[in-house]
């Protein structure tokens, strides 16, 4: 008779076991929250919230660039993967508190077979000498930028003074470009004003 029980010994399959592990890992990043809005005083995500957009931002600069998209949105994807095991550290907190993002990262990715790869996108990114890295770095500060731009227009006055420290942070120029787009677009117009700005009242006005 066929056996079909897998065999435990082998190593193919403590590295399934190991990748299911890293899949619930990767889920922690909904519970962690993104702290600085504590300072903020308004707005709130999570770490795999701001990890979507970002990769999206840097999918965007790339194009834009002619840098390397894949290569971006990978660096985007990884690049806060470690706050599952050490949370996000505030600017507050780092001044009292330290941490080993890369320890994590390294005993994040034990026996997936994935840590050659991810460990070299995840010090690419921290060495920011590729345009790709500096890309992913300006696609994490442009998410932010966006949070503040929304959190200013809904009535926020702390927001518009954290803009003016976050966007300095920028290191390309198609990122400035960005991030000055976005602060003079309202936040609401993309689904407002566009693309026939009488829409919504064609939907909700009730009918004479």
């Amino acid at each position: 008779m066929l056996n079909t029980e897998p065999d435990r010994a082998s190593g193919t399959d403590q590295r399934l076991g190991r990748l299911a592990d890293f899949i619930f890992e990767l889920g922690m990043l909904r519970k962690t929250p993104r702290t600085g809005y504590q300072f903020l005083g308004s707005g709130q995500e999570n770490v795999a919230e701001h990890s979507f957009r970002v990769a999206m931002i840097g999918y965007i600069l790339a194009h834009r660039a002619g840098a390397d998209p894949a290569k971006t949105v990978f660096l985007c994807l990884f690049h806060d993967v470690h706050e599952a095991r050490i949370g996000d550290f505030n600017y507050v907190n780092k001044i009292y508190n330290s941490s080993n993002p890369e320890l994590a990262l390294t005993h994040a990715l034990e026996g997936t077979g994935l840590s050659n790869e991810i460990l070299g996108f995840w010090k690419e990114l921290e060495a920011e000498e590729t345009l790709e890295a500096q890309l992913a770095n300006d696609a994490d500060q442009l998410d932010f930028i966006a949070n503040l731009k929304e959190e200013k227009d809904l009535g926020n006055p702390n927001a518009a003074k954290w803009l003016e420290h976050a966007v300095p942070r920028l290191k390309t120029d198609v990122a400035r470009e960005l991030a000055q787009a976005i602060q003079q677009a309202d936040v609401s117009d993309w689904w407002f004003m566009r693309p026939d700005k009488s829409w919504w009242r064609k939907e909700c006005l009730p009918e004479k």
